[in-house]
């Protein structure tokens, strides 16, 4: 556990913007390579998009620029879409552990056992020093003086004073589930109706009672209609991924019916959908995602955000014309988050130190180009470009662990994330506590007991 390049030549001042399960392990992997390293966060504990809140935004649409922001989007009924073995980091286990009551056992907890793992994580590698709390990033920029150059300056503010500092590179760990995206609705701005994002949804009982459509299936959707179902009068689900005919109530519910997506929203108060089925709503619910966003970083136009496209990026983490002096942790979705964030910091802390060398600039444009290049030749919208589906993500995942001569992905893990990948759709109501995969948590633990033997004092963590 000791950071395995001690040289202090080569070791680097390091801003970490974020402290989130990606700033965490960024702020480990970093000072293990021997970097110095302050991390700030703008809230007042770890835990990112980890930490829940019952506060929401005044403006439920979150459209409204100069709103207060509300940095969490948590519901609270929100439970692990991914079995917890498969999503801890590889080299601590996410496993059951012995509890007094308060700690969530399940496979798929809830979203405080999370915060409660990434605390320990915290704790047992001395994370908390390097983090400034109430800090928030005003601006990122690389430094224009020559006498300096290539190093970056750093504004901060917190609650009584204005900080700037110089640092030798910036991780940009801040996440993306804080500024949400909306779906085009033909006719909404007459529509009498409320609207509200899932960003700003935490208890169904506002809504009951009343008539809901909710607006996409991906992971959220799925939980938040059903969450809603239990106390609302109607809930209709708006899919772009079933067909223009779909008309179906969902099993278990008397209640909860699938539409595809919607034609357009009337003055009357009506919402008509493509399959030609009318309904009088009372609420829309967008669970549409969210935008990448970072208001705090100026980088001359050398990275931007288009159509939800972080880029250029070489590798999903280094701008090409910044490298090595700025990355970004954590922006694929639809994966296994903590090993991948992992795994890109330990890449990210490796090239800082020179330990692992990038190719040129021009190298990493021309394999950059040729990625965005393939993407648009398959038809994958620029919005998808950081989705990471199917094979994609391991291959990716080992890629980075070849990169830092470290262990590669283990394949019960991957199994464990495909076969509760399908469970999802097909067993949407009850994927989270019927499974069938009992013989990969035995492996799963079995890797876990041999890692932890080289560090006896972690074996308490698991539940014997």
């Amino acid at each position: 556990m000791a950071p395995s390049n001690r040289d202090p030549t080569n070791s680097r001042h390091v801003a970490v913007i974020g402290a989130g399960a990606a700033g965490l392990v960024a702020a480990r992997e970093l000072r293990r390579e021997g970097h110095s390293v302050v991390v700030l966060e703008r809230g007042s504990q770890i835990g990112g998009v980890w930490a829940y809140t019952s506060q929401v935004e005044p403006d439920p649409l979150s459209l409204d620029p100069t709103r207060p922001v509300v940095h969490s989007s948590l519901y609270k009924s929100l439970r692990t879409n991914i079995p917890r073995e498969c999503m801890g980091f590889t080299d601590f286990p996410f496993a059951t552990r012995p509890h007094d009551g308060s700690r969530d056992p399940r496979r798929h907890p809830g979203h405080s056992e999370v915060l409660a793992y990434l605390r320990d994580f915290a704790k047992e590698f001395d994370i908390e020093e390097m983090i400034r709390f109430d800090t928030e990033v005003v601006k990122a920029e690389q430094v224009a003086d020559e006498e300096i150059s290539g190093k970056w300056r750093v504004e901060s503010r917190s609650s009584d004073a204005v900080a700037e500092e110089i640092y030798d590179a910036v991780v940009v760990c801040n996440g993306h589930y804080t500024e949400p995206r909306h779906a085009l609705v033909s006719g909404i701005d007459s529509w009498p109706g409320k609207q509200i994002h899932s960003h700003n949804y935490r208890v169904p009982d506002p809504f009951k009672d009343q008539v809901v459509i909710v607006i996409g299936s991906s992971a959220s959707g799925v939980d938040i209609c059903r969450d809603i179902a239990k106390v609302a009068k109607e809930v209709h689900v708006s899919s772009r991924s079933t067909s223009s005919e779909t008309y179906e109530k969902l099993p278990g519910y008397d209640n909860l019916w699938l539409h595809p997506t919607i034609e357009n929203a009337r003055e009357d108060g009506s919402v008509v959908f493509q399959n030609g089925k009318t309904v009088y709503a009372d609420t829309i619910m967008h669970c549409t995602g969210y935008k990448y966003y970072f208001p705090f970083l100026d980088t001359k136009g050398e990275v931007t955000v288009d159509d939800n496209r972080v880029g250029p990026l070489y590798k999903h983490v280094f701008p090409p014309a910044l490298a090595p002096g700025l990355s970004f942790i954590g922006l694929p979705w639809q994966i296994t988050p903590f090993p991948m964030f992992e795994l890109q910091s330990k890449w990210v802390a490796a090239v800082l130190s020179g330990r692992v060398s990038l190719p040129s600039q021009d190298e990493m444009m021309e394999d950059t180009k040729a990625f965005y290049d393939k993407l648009e030749a398959s038809g994958i919208p620029k919005r998808y470009t950081h989705l990471m589906p199917d094979d994609s993500q391991f291959e990716y995942d080992n890629w980075l662990a070849d990169q830092c001569d470290y262990p590669r992905i283990e394949k019960w893990r991957e199994e464990m994330f495909y076969i509760g990948f399908k469970r999802i759709y097909a067993q949407s109501a009850t994927y989270r506590d019927n499974w069938d995969d009992d013989h990969l948590i035995v492996e799963a633990y079995d890797d876990f007991v041999k890692f932890m033997s080289s560090y006896p004092e972690l074996l308490p963590m698991l539940k014997t």
